[in-house]
């Protein structure tokens, strides 16, 4: 996985449909476009613990995490059991789901061709960020 240093989507506040964009049967046209998002206020909440990597391989398939796709982390959030995690271990850096069992951490892929890894005291291990934004190109 690539980190990139964190920075800020400067100015970029697009507009936004104001109605919803149906995924099923087509609904009649809008073509008001009377609100406005900022990208900043929808993918950061802490602007200095934000930074962006880029996925690598296909261990997080299933969670809809692909080889390429760009993942905002957070690194003020703390973990909890579940989260998709950006974690440091024996050297590299990797994304996984994390679960929490009493006194053990497993990393689990999103992929049923990958083993969970079982976090030993033997591991160099920190928890180094919470993905919250997964964006993809289609």
């Amino acid at each position: 996985m690539k980190i990139y240093k964190k920075y800020y989507l400067h100015n970029l506040i697009l507009p936004l449909s104001s109605c919803g964009i149906s995924a099923g049967f087509p609904s009649p046209a809008d073509d008001h476009l009377e609100d406005v998002i900022d990208l900043n206020h929808q993918l950061i909440r802490n602007k200095e613990a934000t930074f962006f990597g880029r996925a690598e391989g296909d261990s997080m398939i299933d969670a809809g995490i692909g080889n390429g796709d760009l993942l905002v982390i957070d690194k003020s959030l703390s973990p909890k059991n579940n989260d998709i995690a950006v974690c440091f271990l024996d050297g590299e850096f990797t994304v996984k789901r994390i679960k929490i069992e009493k006194n053990i951490i497993w990393l689990v892929a999103e992929n049923k061709n990958y083993k969970p890894i079982k976090v030993t005291k033997e591991n160099e291990f920190v928890i180094w960020g919470i993905v919250t934004h997964c964006i993809k190109d289609l």
